[in-house]
């Protein structure tokens, strides 16, 4: 009779997972909050819209930053919202399985716990690390001895590691990640022509018209803001050859951070790793190009896993079902 729920507490979205009824929430991180009394406006993409546009009494909060939980009044009051959500009994208390990333803290970990545990799940709530879940989640064989590569690009970190019987060999966490690839598109917009655009526009560029690789047929994209001098509208138009420069940075950190993994990892994993190849899960993967960019920088087959923003938290679901 008790209700298993998984839960992919992410920088940019919250997944969760039902078991007997798959997907169930995937909305953003963010909660509305009305600063007189406390209470909440909205929660997940109704206060994503909110965003940027709200009166003084309002706040849009978002409670994670780079994969940790950095307000966990907010955190908690958005978890009991969506646990709400999926549970048809106010009453019963739901087992919690919530991904964190690799290299999260003891206290960034009790936090994750001790806000799930307020919003309403049963105690103990259990944790299972990302790139864990995200290579059970794409069917990898990590039980057995051979080695295997995940990379999830989410919105706040980047998760990379190795791992062979069942376990993590070598692994890296950077803070480099989706969110990253909008702010740089707003820095190149502010610098390069003095126009600003909130992350939204950003965020809709980047999945429309950003590529890591090039293109068989460059093109030009308009993106209107303000202008920073005049306060003005302004529309501008730029190449796809210049967005592509704009995200370099952030790219190639994730490159970097692919390779100092493999640099930890024993010889005989990284031939492993090498034959069957990279696996990309996560929002970010969906970055137009990124699969083929790895693939050069790396030396190696890249495949993007399918469906790759539910990766994590179907392998967490399954996690849940071992107990």
């Amino acid at each position: 009779m008790s209700l298993g729920v998984a839960v992919d507490l992410g920088t940019a979205n919250t997944v969760t997972y039902v078991r007997g009824r798959g997907v169930v929430v995937d909305e953003p991180s963010a909660i509305a909050i009305n600063r007189r009394d406390g209470g909440i406006v909205a929660v997940g993409t109704a206060a994503k819209q909110m965003q940027g546009r709200t009166p003084g009494h309002l706040e849009v909060l978002c409670p994670l930053e780079d994969g940790t939980v950095a307000n966990l009044i907010a955190c908690e009051k958005m978890l009991r919202v969506f646990l709400r959500r999926v549970s048809e009994r106010r009453w019963w208390r739901p087992r919690v399985v919530v991904c964190v990333p690799s290299r999260a803290t003891e206290l960034g970990r009790h936090a994750v716990q001790e806000a799930a545990e307020f919003a309403g799940a049963r105690k103990p709530v259990h944790l299972i690390e990302e790139p864990v879940a995200a290579a059970i989640g794409t069917g990898m064989p990590i039980g057995s001895a051979l080695g295997n590569l995940v990379v999830d690009v989410g919105g706040g970190t980047t998760e990379v590691a190795v791992l062979s019987l069942g376990g993590v060999v070598a692994s890296a966490s950077v803070r480099i990640a989706g969110n990253h690839f909008d702010q740089a598109i707003m820095a190149f917009c502010r610098k390069e022509y003095g126009l600003g655009i909130g992350q939204g526009t950003a965020e809709y560029v980047k999945s429309r018209y950003v590529c890591a690789w090039p293109l068989r047929k460059e093109g030009c994209v308009d993106i209107r803001g303000v202008d920073q001098a005049t306060g003005s509208p302004k529309t501008i138009t730029v190449s796809t050859v210049e967005l592509r420069e704009a995200i370099e940075e952030p790219v190639s950190g994730i490159c970097d951070a692919v390779r100092d993994t493999l640099e930890a990892t024993p010889p005989e994993l990284v031939a492993d790793a090498s034959n069957q190849g990279l696996v990309l899960t996560g929002g970010g993967a969906l970055l137009l190009g990124l699969d083929r960019r790895f693939a050069y920088e790396l030396g190696f087959p890249v495949r993007v896993a399918r469906e790759p923003r539910h990766s994590v938290v179907r392998g967490a679901a399954a996690y849940l079902e071992t107990f």
